[in-house]
């Protein structure tokens, strides 16, 4: 593979996976295709959701809210979620068997109590930089992979965020598995494609 590509790893945590408090189904099932594809690459970065105790996008922040329910925030629409990868818990660990030696960074987000983070480059804010967009252009990269969790989520709004940056973008949805929370995969595939991701099944 080209040095000037680099392959995104997203949220392949323990909380994301089976048996996690925000468990994707067949989460770790993308482990082994994703570790071969950090070995066929020069440039590997992973995110890892990274949340203080009662972040804003908890359910259990908001008296009377349920998990998956819709409020506003003041940067918009936010899904409330069930506590997840909670800074230094095992939850918010990588997965075991995701090699983790080999990337080159690792993007800690949704570190802000008050604002959620689901992009590798950017918060919910739609504003606020991760610093993986600076990262990149003094790597030379000019065309990212996205793979990982949530498809209709993290990967997602990576993917259109890196589209918008103006990098070249692909979507291995192999190396994807999505919540698919009511319609959610359709609506993030057509943003995606809207955006000018090439997705590849």
């Amino acid at each position: 593979m080209s040095s000037d590509t680099a392959l995104i790893v997203i949220d392949v945590q323990n909380d994301f996976c089976p048996g996690g408090a925000l468990a994707v189904a067949e989460g770790d099932q993308i482990i082994p295709l994703i570790n071969k594809m950090m070995d066929e690459h020069d440039v590997c970065i992973l995110t890892q959701d990274w949340h203080p105790a009662g972040h804003s996008s908890f359910a259990s922040s908001h008296e009377g809210q349920q998990p998956y329910e819709m409020i506003d925030m003041p940067y918009g629409p936010q899904v409330l979620w069930p506590d997840h990868c909670i800074q230094g818990s095992h939850g918010a660990q990588f997965h075991t068997d995701l090699k983790t030696d080999t990337a080159d960074m690792i993007i800690r987000k949704g570190c802000n109590p008050q604002i959620d983070s689901y992009s590798a480059f950017f918060e919910n804010d739609r504003k606020t930089p991760t610093g993986l967009e600076g990262y990149l252009r003094t790597c030379g990269v000019s065309s990212v992979v996205l793979v990982g969790l949530a498809t209709d989520f993290c990967v997602n709004y990576s993917a259109q965020d890196a589209a918008k940056l103006g990098f070249s973008v692909t979507v291995e949805l192999s190396a994807c598995r999505a919540i698919d929370l009511a319609g959610s995969l359709d609506q993030a595939r057509q943003a995606m494609l809207q955006a000018g991701c090439v997705l590849r099944d």
